[in-house]
């Protein structure tokens, strides 16, 4: 492509509001330059492209590129406009440092793409209910800027048995028109399904659309999560499939109290009883303990305090658990 048709179309892509492809296209700009020995012209290139994104990742929201999925796809995906980044969820460190490689390879890819390498994008989260999967999956989202779409495969699968694969099939074309975080919760239901239902020939059709649709490339660069708590039910060629595995653990005692910490700030908090409110919080997710955590904040504002006490954090931790609780008498 000439200067002048590069130049055009940024000039378009600015017009349109569309960023990311603005910022492509310096980034081809940046490549051809590296081709013709400009090394120097084109690391500016790239430097002014990071800077760029950095400056406009900042502040509270995340920007969605997108209009929410319509027709058939509105009763497949749940779009989830990113509210977190990771830096508000507690993980292990080997958690972390994994999540950091996959957003460098995301926000570095077209120079990946220069070197003939592919950017990571298929990442499997695997561990307990309430270790912080679907936390850090929005997490995730909102450190690369981009919309979370969530489908649910158990229901997906149950509620079209028989129509599957065609309904599998019709995501995944979504992941390559819309670059966003997919995250494809209780994946094990590809595994479980499988063995527990009769018509083995759909649950067959199935597995052979996800492999060979996580095979295609994908101009977009969209990231597929997939969630599990059972590994062990999962197709092993399933999981070779998976550019890395990440696993969870249940919060410990000290993360449990880090969580809390971080979601009370900026209230004072003399001589809280750390070992109750831990044992309150012990079985709730990351997202349920940060929920209480912000509620006993907002108690603590209204009562015209600027003092969190031990009993605000207990009631709103029991409270979460009582939620909880109903809605397990609910669906069982």
């Amino acid at each position: 492509m000439s200067n002048t048709k590069h130049i055009l179309q940024m000039l378009k892509s600015k017009a349109a509001g569309d960023d990311e492809h603005f910022y492509s296209i310096a980034l081809q700009i940046a490549a051809a330059e590296a081709r013709s020995g400009r090394r120097t012209t084109a690391e500016e290139l790239r430097a002014a492209v990071d800077d760029a994104r950095a400056v406009k990742s900042r502040g509270a929201s995340v920007p969605i590129s997108f209009s929410r999925p319509r027709g058939e796809l509105e009763s497949l995906i749940d779009l989830r406009e990113p509210k977190l980044r990771l830096s508000d969820v507690v993980l292990h460190r080997s958690v972390s440092e994994k999540l950091e490689d996959l957003i460098r390879q995301q926000m570095k890819r077209d120079w990946l793409r220069e070197h003939g390498k592919t950017p990571n994008r298929k990442v499997l989260f695997v561990g307990p209910p309430g270790s912080g999967k679907t936390m850090t999956a929005e997490a995730l989202a909102g450190d690369l800027r981009l919309p979370l779409f969530v489908i649910r495969l158990e229901s997906l699968i149950t509620r079209f048995m028989g129509e599957t694969a065609a309904k599998v099939r019709l995501v995944f074309e979504e992941t390559f028109k819309h670059r966003g975080v997919y995250l494809f919760d209780e994946f094990d239901a590809l595994g479980s399904q499988r063995k527990a239902t009769n018509d083995v020939a759909e649950m067959r059709r199935v597995l052979n659309s996800f492999l060979q649709m996580m095979e295609e490339p994908n101009a977009t660069d969209s990231v597929l999560l997939g969630a599990t708590n059972h590994p062990e039910l999962l197709d092993r060629a399933l999981l070779r499939r998976f550019d890395s595995v990440i696993e969870f653990e249940a919060p410990s005692k000290e993360q449990i109290k880090a969580l809390i910490l971080r979601y009370l700030r900026p209230m004072k908090r003399p001589r809280l009883a750390w070992k109750k409110i831990v044992e309150a919080a012990a079985g709730l997710s990351q997202s349920e303990i940060a929920r209480a955590a912000e509620d006993a904040v907002k108690t603590a504002i209204l009562d015209e305090r600027d003092v969190i006490k031990t009993e605000d954090v207990l009631r709103r931790l029991h409270e979460r658990r009582e939620m909880r609780d109903a809605f397990s008498r609910a669906v069982s």
